[in-house]
């Protein structure tokens, strides 16, 4: 029984000694795990991390290598396109030219205005006191030299026409008496203090008859014709009438002005140039000018004379200008702004309504075609792509070209459609309407450039990418 008892005894105690180094082992098995394991974690985090950073690094070289396409794409993109067809062209009343040599730079500002030399300029009057018998004229008309103005009515005509009459028939005894004086005289038959009398009555004679006969020549009265009671008015210079002061049965008298004339094909332009400036300017300087307040159209001239003396006390100098071109359409008193060119620096130039600005930058227009359109978009009329071309190449075209056809407006493209590229410019001085252009690309020598309707131009553009491209 005793071995039984000892194998129980002794088996617990291996059990238990067994049991106990298996759980300090397993204890010690599972921390080891647990370590590796964070180490393997902390293993993998860092792993992704590196693999994460390396391929942030390699996407950023293409990142870096595709922003100078994307500026170059924007730098493309500044040249852009505008279609216009035919109605719109016409409505816009766009103006197409080039570029004008301008001289810019070597020039002397002033003001001035238009001026009438003063044997160019009329006052119409009578020598005696009269009534207004009849008008031929009225403001505005064109008259010659000669031409009958009105006719004046006067007791006083008459009177001088007796006068003249009556000295003639005197001057005629008077010249029998004087001759026969004369030859008494000589053979000493009569006093020689009676032909002395006679000689002096009959110069007297003479002289009055001379008198009433240049009265009669001024008047206008035709002293062999008998007697008139009423003379015509003629108008001493050619040119037009500004100024009717009479009417009928007005009483005029000498040196009233009853019609005022004036002569503009003389017509001249008085510069105001100020003392610091006097110095450069030369007769025989060509002059530009624009009227102040009229369009942008430029007169040129040419200085004649250079005034010696201050103007009112404004320390400037009076400068004459003969107006070389557009005579007619002046008068006297408009207000000029001029140019003196006093150097020689020629710059291509456009009309600063040629000029738009966008995006802080300036820009022209210049017209790239002109092409018929004979299709349509409309169903109607039974528009098809059988020409050749497919809808998928129709598309990329609008899409090359900013526009679709599922913007909302119908395309009808029958008629002329005008196509239009926008180019950058750059401006330098501007004057009398006038602006230094400088294209940032080589434009060709014929190119026609938008110098009337740019900004309508430039509306329609700016509409159109707003509803997602340009329309025809």
């Amino acid at each position: 029984m005793i071995p039984p008892t000892t194998s129980c005894s002794i088996t617990p105690m291996r059990y238990v000694s067994t049991i106990k180094p298996l759980s300090i082992f397993n204890t010690l098995q599972i921390n080891k795990m647990k370590v590796k394991n964070k180490a393997i974690r902390s293993f993998l985090f860092f792993s992704l991390l590196l693999a994460v950073t390396a391929c942030g690094k390699k996407e950023e070289a293409p990142a870096t290598e595709a922003a100078p396409q994307k500026e170059e794409a924007k730098e493309e993109g500044n040249v852009k396109e505008v279609e216009l067809n035919e109605a719109q062209y016409s409505s816009a009343g766009i103006g197409l030219g080039g570029f004008s040599p301008k001289n810019l730079s070597e020039v002397i500002n002033a003001n001035g205005y238009t001026k009438l030399p003063p044997q160019n300029q009329a006052d119409v009057s009578v020598f005696v006191s009269g009534i207004v018998k009849s008008i031929s004229v009225i403001e505005g008309q064109n008259v010659r030299k000669g031409q009958v103005i009105a006719t004046v009515e006067s007791p006083e005509f008459t009177r001088i026409q007796q006068d003249y009459l009556t000295s003639k028939s005197n001057l005629e005894f008077l010249r029998l008496e004087y001759e026969r004086q004369r030859v008494l005289s000589e053979e000493e038959v009569s006093a020689k203090k009676v032909f002395q009398k006679t000689k002096a009555d009959y110069d007297v004679e003479k002289a009055r008859y001379a008198s009433l006969s240049k009265q009669l020549q001024t008047m206008n009265i035709n002293p062999n014709k008998g007697a008139i009671s009423s003379v015509p008015v003629v108008a001493p210079i050619s040119g037009s009438i500004t100024e009717v002061n009479i009417k009928i049965g007005s009483t005029v008298s000498p040196g009233q002005a009853l019609v005022n004339i004036v002569d503009n094909s003389q017509l001249h332009v008085d510069l105001l140039v100020y003392e610091k400036d006097l110095q450069k300017v030369k007769t025989g300087q060509n002059v530009r000018f624009v009227l102040t307040n009229q369009d942008n159209t430029e007169i040129k001239g040419k200085i004649f004379s250079v005034g010696k003396a201050f103007e009112n006390e404004t320390k400037s100098v009076a400068v004459h200008a003969d107006i070389e071109n557009e005579k007619q359409q002046l008068i006297p008193g408009m207000y000029v702004n001029a140019l003196i060119d006093v150097g020689a620096n020629t710059v291509n130039a456009l009309p600063v309504d040629a000029i738009v600005k966008a995006e802080g930058r300036e820009f022209i227009f210049i017209l790239e075609g002109v092409h018929e359109e004979k299709d349509s978009h409309d169903a109607d009329k039974g528009h098809s792509h059988d020409d050749g071309h497919s809808h998928d190449e129709k598309e990329a075209h609008d899409q090359q070209k900013g526009h679709s056809h599922d913007d909302g407006h119908q395309h009808e493209e029958s008629g002329k459609s005008y196509h239009f590229q926008r180019i950058e410019v750059k401006t330098g001085t501007a004057q009398l309407g006038f602006v230094q252009v400088t294209p940032v690309q080589q434009l060709p020598a014929d190119a026609k450039i938008v110098i009337k309707g740019a900004y309508y131009i430039q509306s329609h553009l700016l509409k159109s990418e707003g509803g997602g491209g340009h329309e025809h």
